[in-house]
């Protein structure tokens, strides 16, 4: 077994020693962007299928002279170098060629996610300072319902992009496609003048604090990561086909998988969203060998009713973060998949990491200079030594990654030049360094002969921020709207485990107004139903007399995340929201039962 190791590691070196030649960071003051990719693809494979959706299919040739016709439109309205344009639409051609068409001018796509609602969705177009919001038919109701918070021009800077009805554009808007019609097809001259340093893309997360947050994505960034993804991750070429029902608001789905299609040249098939009963009939018609995941999406799918002829699809490859060591090596035999390329990285982050030797178990190695450091979980805080250094931990023992700030390794950070600052740790291992904090705890595992490289597994999220339903959520930022509830005094957010489910669902511990006996259960679910999106909500509400601080008045998280929501731990009142439920009812032992055993549907 070992020596079949080695010799499967060794041939991958070839393909590494030419990714680290051709991976080098190129000069920021290069010209490229990824609407020129596009361009170059239709020049290159101008009659290959570049996407597939709902019936429809598009040439490369035909996706570019779309998105050349829009970014005509958006020239002869205004925009320029430099201007922000918010996106808000689901997965479809139409939400590629519009971010292809801003890139193609220089200016840049916010990308926003499409579940937001209310005061987020406001905050989100307007941090960016946008100059245009672009939505979807299938979104008018929820910008119609924030456009009054919005500093935009009704009738001139809201694009309304029609769907699949016969819905007008709303007279506050203008009709994208009718516009972009008569417009040109011809490259615009500008995207040659577009360099590698210039922002394209603007990612939202939820940071540890506050309102979401606008990471900043440079094309230099971009292209390195597309490039990495498809010539060292997915091995792809013109020749393959990409299955992507990862939402295309986030880094994963748009860069790790549309971003390797276009830098390949590959075709992908789009689903607007995951579903694990159309899944294995989609790929085998559509003959789809190249897979961008995440790990609850490969969870659904090992739920599903397994069958005899599961492994029987063109499928070989797949990429993506957050498949769990304890079905990663089901998931691989049940569906005959050959190549598994996790990888690790932050929307602004500066660092990643990328499982290049089809190594089990683990999301590999960085060429980036890290360090993991000892942290106090309980705490929540980095153990420093007497020197107020940081310790970093000894191989094998979970620590917090830092990723290390150098010319070669930038943290592009947030358009809020605050909340990227809060994001450096400085002096950490000697004087005068700089480091990014990407709050995940990760180790150092053993996958056997490894061509001298260390291999990392991920170990899980810490303080103030959980993952839930491929979100991150901020406790803070939750707690903050939870706390606008009459009923409610004080909120501490914290995640749990479920088995059966990926991250960590929310739960929040209350106490309740002075004056209030008992929580309204029907108006408080109205509220955070009203206030949160779907993966925001806390799943459990525990609701206790008062809230445990520390003597500078940090809520302390430790003890209620070890009770959780186990009834035997717990004397309060705990509520759960069911799946497919919008109302808390108390939990009660029959259905605790039911989650411990991981059947709960989460």
């Amino acid at each position: 077994m070992g020596l079949v190791d080695t010799v499967r590691t060794l041939s991958n070196l070839p393909t590494l020693l030419t990714l680290k030649k051709g991976m080098a960071p190129r000069p920021l003051t290069d010209t490229d962007c990824f609407g020129a990719q596009v361009a170059r693809n239709a020049e290159a494979f101008g009659e290959r299928t570049a996407f597939l959706f709902e019936g429809r299919s598009v040439t490369w040739a035909e996706f570019n002279a779309l998105a050349n016709r829009l970014a005509d439109t958006f020239l002869a309205s205004g925009l320029n170098r430099g201007d922000t344009a918010s996106v808000v639409m689901e997965n479809r051609i139409e939400f590629l060629a519009t971010i292809v068409a801003l890139n193609k001018l220089g200016a840049i796509g916010a990308l926003i996610n499409t579940n937001l609602r209310g005061r987020q969705l406001s905050h989100c177009i307007t941090v960016a300072n946008s100059k245009m919001c672009i939505f979807g038919e299938e979104l008018s109701d929820a910008i119609a319902e924030v456009k009054g918070d919005l500093p935009l021009e009704e009738g001139s800077d809201y694009f309304f992009v029609a769907d699949r009805s016969d819905r007008a554009a709303p007279n506050w808007s203008r009709d994208l496609l009718a516009e972009a019609a008569g417009a040109s097809a011809a490259n615009p001259a500008l995207t040659d003048q577009v360099t590698l340093g210039e922002n394209c893309l603007y990612i939202y997360t939820s940071g540890t604090t506050g309102l979401p947050k606008a990471a900043v994505m440079s094309n230099r960034r971009f292209l390195q990561s597309t490039g990495l993804s498809h010539r060292a991750l997915y091995r792809a070429t013109e020749q393959d086909r990409f299955y992507v029902c990862l939402p295309l608001y986030h880094a994963t789905g748009l860069m790790i998988g549309v971003g390797a299609a276009m830098s390949s040249g590959a075709s992908t098939f789009i689903r607007r969203k995951f579903s694990a009963s159309n899944f294995l009939p989609e790929v085998r018609e559509h003959n789809t060998n190249l897979l961008i995941y995440i790990g609850e999406l490969c969870r659904y799918l090992m739920n599903t009713p397994s069958k005899p002829d599961d492994a029987d699809n063109p499928l070989h490859t797949m990429t993506g973060n957050g498949l769990r060591p304890d079905i990663w090596m089901p998931f691989k035999e049940r569906f005959g998949i050959r190549r598994i390329s996790e990888f690790y990285g932050a929307s602004e982050g500066n660092v990643a990491f990328a499982n290049l030797l089809n190594k089990d178990c683990t999301v590999g190695m960085t060429a980036a200079r890290v360090a993991l450091v000892k942290y106090d979980v309980d705490a929540d805080e980095i153990v420093k030594a007497d020197n107020g250094r940081c310790i970093e931990v000894a191989p094998g023992e979970p620590g917090l990654l830092l990723g290390h700030i150098n010319e070669d390794a930038v943290f592009e950070g947030y358009t809020d030049p605050e909340a990227t600052e809060k994001k450096i740790l400085r002096n950490v291992l000697e004087d005068g360094d700089a480091w990014f904090n990407s709050g995940d705890m990760m180790r150092v595992v053993d996958v056997g002969y490894t061509l001298g490289y260390d291999h990392y597994q991920f170990v899980d999220r810490i303080g103030d921020t959980f993952r839930w339903k491929s979100e991150n959520v901020s406790t803070n930022e939750v707690g903050e709207i939870i706390n606008g509830f009459d009923g409610i005094r004080f909120c501490n957010v914290y995640g749990v485990e479920v088995p059966g489910a990926d991250g960590r669902a929310g739960m929040a511990a209350v106490t309740l107004a002075e004056g209030t006996e008992t929580l309204d259960l029907d108006a408080f679910s109205r509220y955070v139903n009203e206030s949160l999106p779907v993966y925001a909500r806390p799943v459990f509400i525990r609701v206790q007399p008062d809230i445990d601080v520390t003597g500078t008045f940090k809520m302390v998280k430790g003890d209620l995340k070890k009770a959780a929501y186990d009834l035997s731990k717990i004397s309060d009142p705990v509520y759960v929201m069911k799946p497919h439920s919008e109302v808390y009812e108390p939990l009660d032992e029959a259905f605790a039962a039911v989650i411990g055993r991981g059947e709960a549907g989460y």
